[in-house]
């Protein structure tokens, strides 16, 4: 590494895996929420889940009147996940379950449902996008999805037997004054596994099965510091060890931090909720804006009032890596698109069960999604309107002459 290229800051992002407490909650919202839609695709929920020591609670409010099985659902997510009934307690005995869903609120419902689909709570929504990666997110949040998602996999396929489900990862990235990724300056990796493993040899099966395999070479120096399993032992994990509650890990789903946060979490909520629908929406300007060479980076902020259909504000933000004024570029983005919540759930074709599977290992930055054993593009990942984009940027470069510095 030469003096130009002399690491003037570090971030750092982290993910989890799917048998994060906290995730087994989100996983078993949008796992209900998903069997709600696919019986009533008009309905609108708001679940929540929380977990702890052999008990799960599933409580939340519901539109709909058809007959959900919530248990079977809960034990089919679970199992899935990876876990043995017994493996959420800390004594072993299977876990219990409590279902308290309730009637969606009069009141709420008559401030969504008028004469088209408002918003259904006030709030605020960001989306990011950068050139960092091929899928436009920040690179040390791309790796620690990564390193948690090659977990999973070596995991499930059998290849480290010992492993379980739950665990950690995080990268920190140094970064050059011009905000270019040099060098993994940190990794950290955390796995539950069984009793029976010896901690040298976990931590070499991690360095070679996963952070080796998922952390590009030339990132890796002499001076990275890697610390698999620090504590030495994870034995006891999931909802076993913690409590689990959904929307606990905002940042893990979103942008590790490098984009803001309004706040609002995810998982539980149907589409009528803008802080799913308009974040969904952010995320998709935010890295057209970027996909289209008008920025390097670009953060975009909506903001909604209950029973409102028009968004209150809307501001973008490319941190004067843009080749438009952020102004010119926000009235343009104003024009193209419809931001009312109606037209973001037809638009992305929110009324399907697809939501589980974005409940583990970020909302953003996977192309492809899977609806009843297909794989299709993901709505608010998709590129369309990038042409579009180049062209009204040329129009305004010819008509105001040569473009903004970078």
């Amino acid at each position: 590494m030469n003096e130009k290229e002399k690491v003037d800051y570090v971030f750092t992002s982290e993910s989890v895996t799917e048998g994060h407490p906290d995730k087994v909650c989100d996983q078993l919202a949008d796992g209900l929420l998903d069997a709600i839609i696919k019986e009533d695709p008009e309905a609108r929920s708001a679940i929540e889940v929380t977990a702890a020591d052999g008990f799960i609670h599933v409580f939340g409010e519901t539109s709909t009147e058809k007959r959900i099985d919530y248990k079977k659902i809960v034990k089919d997510v679970i199992r899935e996940i990876g876990y043995q009934a017994d493996e959420l307690s800390l004594d072993g005995e299977f876990y219990r379950m409590l279902i308290t869903m309730n009637s969606q609120s009069p009141d709420i419902a008559m401030g969504v449902v008028k004469d088209e689909i408002c918003a259904g709570d006030q709030g605020l929504m960001f989306g990011y996008a950068t050139d960092e990666t091929p899928t436009f997110m920040p690179l040390p949040l791309h790796l620690s999805h990564q390193l948690c998602m090659k977990l999973a996999e070596v995991r499930k396929a059998g290849e480290l037997t010992y492993l379980k489900p739950d665990g950690k990862a995080q990268v920190s990235l140094g970064y050059s004054k011009q905000h270019k990724p040099l060098s993994v300056e940190a990794v950290v990796v955390s796995t539950q596994h069984t009793e029976d493993v010896d901690i040298t040899t976990l931590r070499k099966d991690v360095m070679t099965h996963i952070i080796k395999k998922v952390i590009p070479h030339e990132l890796l120096t002499e001076n990275t510091q890697v610390f698999i399993n620090p504590t030495g032992r994870f034995v006891l994990g999931g909802p076993a060890a913690d409590s689990g509650l959904t929307g606990r890990k905002i940042i893990v789903d979103t942008y590790g931090s490098k984009g803001r946060h309004g706040g609002g979490a995810f998982s539980g909520k149907d589409p009528t909720k803008v802080d799913r629908s308009g974040a969904y929406l952010a995320r998709y300007i935010a890295k057209n804006i970027v996909a289209a060479g008008i920025a390097r980076e670009c953060e975009v902020q909506v903001s909604y009032a209950i029973g409102v259909a028009k968004p209150v504000s809307f501001k973008i933000d490319t941190f004067n890596t843009g080749k438009l004024p952020d102004e010119v570029l926000t009235e343009i983005i104003k024009a193209l698109i419809d931001m009312r919540p109606g037209t973001i759930i037809k638009s992305f074709g929110l009324r399907r069960p697809i939501y589980r599977q974005f409940a583990v290992y970020g909302h953003f930055g996977r192309e492809k999604m899977m609806i009843d054993g297909k794989e299709l593009n993901t709505p608010w990942e998709m590129k369309d309107l990038v042409p579009i984009l180049e062209e009204l940027a040329t129009d305004y470069f010819k008509t105001k002459g040569e473009l903004k510095d970078e």
